[in-house]
């Protein structure tokens, strides 16, 4: 085999895609649509290395599910294809979008087959329709419609990119630099994920599992006098809070751990640890909310979380029903998603000599389900 690195580029805001989740998130059975490509690509053939390009808020997560070197996107596709190039210490190098779904064997093998021939080895496909351009019939024979994946010499394209010129692509910029590149047949099967509407083309994936994922979540934090108290985003009318980092809202703090611990995302403190000034005194709606946007984008949705209050003091009643409205309004559910409980340790332990309080979590999600129509379908 040859020596080649893969290079899947995945670090786009996907906003013609024009849903909250982003397209590299969509499930294919469980895989994201991102390690469903890369699984598919590693089937085709033995790679020294495969590099994933994504988005700096993701890779952590994303690092998660399989134990390639990621590396972090730039502000336009070319920046992101140039940082992972510095990882690629292969004479060649494959490069494809991630939206570039529905890929055959025959297009890898077909490039690999070339591979000593030109600097750059290039799939298209031709177009069929008349062509006018700019007042002018233009002879479709000449016009070539240009895919991905591009199969180059590792260490022209290095070259042909460190300029400030744009490319769209690895063959425009190999051939502005005098590189030779060599055209071979594509195919229509692999046309790339843009829009929403572009699913329904694809024939090669298959619908998200129907699974449920729960996680637990649990936080207790001792009572400090002279704060203002925060609990599930609502202000108790007491004379103390939390003794914490942030304003210690143990209830959201908990509800963070059950979402991260249902996703198998970890737990708060690896997204927002107490060691970082960011955090300090921060207003733990903020978090959430960005826990919230973060499960959304990557593909999952709330079914219902379950929180339990156990305090002494204060008393949680009072406050049950606002907290859902808030927590309702933050995750962007219906109330009806979230239950609020409380209890006492019956003047037991911490808790009962009114030092301070805990709370439980479970919190049950599923994937988005892309496959319903958009019409009927507004989470995604």
């Amino acid at each position: 085999m040859p020596d080649l690195t893969l290079v899947l580029l995945g670090a786009g805001k996907s906003t013609r895609f024009n849903k909250k989740i982003k397209k590299q998130w969509i499930r294919i059975g469980d895989d994201p649509l991102w390690l469903f490509i890369s699984k598919k690509f590693q089937s085709f053939a033995n790679f020294n290395k495969i590099i994933i390009v994504a988005d700096k808020k993701e890779i952590n997560y994303m690092k998660k599910f399989a134990s390639y070197t990621f590396v972090q996107g730039g502000s336009e596709r070319q920046l992101s294809l140039k940082n992972a190039l510095k990882e690629v210490h292969t004479k060649f190098v494959l490069v494809s979008d991630i939206a570039r779904v529905c890929i055959k064997k025959q297009l890898i093998d077909n490039l690999l087959s070339k591979i000593n021939e030109a600097d750059s080895i290039v799939p298209y496909i031709s177009v069929s329709d008349t062509v006018h351009y700019q007042g002018k019939y233009i002879n479709r024979n000449d016009i070539k419609l240009i895919q991905t994946p591009q199969l180059s010499k590792s260490s022209i394209l290095k070259n042909a990119l460190d300029t400030l010129q744009i490319f769209t692509d690895e063959s425009s910029a190999i051939l502005a630099s005098g590189g030779r590149v060599m055209y071979i047949d594509g195919s229509s099967e692999a046309a790339k994920l843009t829009f929403f509407k572009d699913l329904e083309k694809l024939d090669c994936i298959q619908p998200p599992n129907k699974d449920i994922f729960t996680g637990i979540g649990y936080d207790v934090h001792p009572f400090e006098s002279g704060k203002e108290m925060f609990l599930g985003g609502v202000k108790l009318d007491v004379s103390f809070g939390f003794k914490a980092h942030s304003d210690g809202d143990v209830a959201i703090h908990a509800l963070i751990d059950a979402i991260l611990g249902a996703i198998g995302a970890g737990d708060i403190g690896e997204l927002f640890p107490d060691s970082n000034d960011k955090y300090k005194n921060i207003d733990s709606k903020i978090l959430l909310k960005e826990v919230s946007d973060f499960i959304t984008v990557i593909g999952y949705e709330i079914i219902h979380i379950d929180l339990n209050i156990i305090a002494q003091i204060p008393k949680i009643s009072p406050y049950k029903e606002e907290i859902r409205q808030t927590l309702s309004k933050i995750l962007n559910i219906d109330k009806i998603k979230i239950n609020i409980k409380a209890t006492t340790t019956e003047e037991l332990g911490y808790i009962g000599r009114k030092e301070g309080l805990s709370v439980q979590a479970i919190a049950s999600l599923k994937y988005s389900n892309w496959t319903l129509k958009e019409s009927n379908h507004e989470t995604i």
